[in-house]
């Protein structure tokens, strides 16, 4: 059972935010989303800071919600691959547009506060 589905969500708003929460999963997603399919240890390489337990937890939530898929290959050593499911794909304009408010808030607010170059490392 997905942990969307073990809580009573109050709007539609915070299940999204349930299912794509949190410091990591959004790194997660985009990275799936804009360079593919990729390995763990690729994950892991392109997300600095996140541990290995955690980036094994997240990308298990993001499973158990049908976000991410998990592909084993049967060979020795294993071979694991994680990519966007369907629903998870479409979850990129989202963060598409997150990334363009971000991007426009850090060069239009943060950029005119005193002291902004030690605002945002």
């Amino acid at each position: 059972m997905s942990l969307a589905q073990e809580r009573t969500f109050n709007c539609e708003k915070e299940l999204t935010l349930s299912v794509i929460g949190g410091k990591w999963k959004m790194l997660i997603l985009w990275h799936l989303g804009k360079k593919g399919t990729k390995r763990f240890g690729e994950l892991k390489a392109l997300i600095p800071g996140i541990t290995q337990r955690m980036l094994v937890n997240q990308l298990r939530e993001l499973e158990e919600d049908l976000i991410v898929e998990r592909k084993v290959y049967p060979v020795v050593p294993p071979k694991v691959e994680y990519s966007l499911t369907e629903q998870g794909e479409s979850l990129m304009p989202i963060l598409d547009s997150m990334y363009q408010w971000g991007k426009n808030y850090m060069e239009n607010v943060i950029g005119n506060l005193p002291n902004s170059s030690e605002s945002i490392k």
